[in-house]
């Protein structure tokens, strides 16, 4: 019983490894990359054009991101059944997933948040663009 339970706690240390090191790739893209490009979009240009053309950046960007926040994702599902594991050693493993586990939940959020903000902003200029071109179309009857 005594050498199962060794056998158990150097695969959980194995598998630990394993998606520690997914985890501090994805950490390091999230700080390196992530972030500042989420920064990018806190201002949005003032014209359609130009949103339009942030909009698809984003979008580009999005897809990496959100390939990223997936594999963390699994990585976090694959620790679950750890809980169910009675080693004091697990402790220490979780505290260390919780830290990667927080940032990557508030990164995913802010890419949740941003990804909206931006399809609701375009969406916004091109009914004002429409109400725009109404309203000069509208002056140029009148004038008529």
């Amino acid at each position: 019983m005594l050498s199962n339970k060794r056998i158990q706690k150097l695969e959980l240390v194995m598998e630990f490894e394993k998606v520690e090191e997914c985890f501090k790739e994805v950490s390091s893209w999230i700080e390196n990359v992530g972030r500042k490009r989420l920064k990018e979009t806190i201002n949005l240009d003032d014209s359609l054009e130009m949103l339009l053309q942030a909009q698809k950046h984003f979008k580009e960007f999005d897809l990496v991101a959100s390939e990223y926040c997936k594999r963390g994702q699994e990585a976090l599902k694959k620790v679950n059944k750890w809980e169910d594991l009675s080693f004091v050693d697990v402790h220490s493993y979780r505290a260390k997933l919780q830290t990667y586990g927080d940032q990557l939940e508030e990164f995913c959020t802010q890419l949740d948040e941003t990804r909206h903000r931006v399809c609701e902003t375009v969406r916004l200029y091109e009914f004002f663009d429409k109400v725009r071109q109404g309203i000069c179309c509208t002056e140029e009857a009148v004038k008529s």
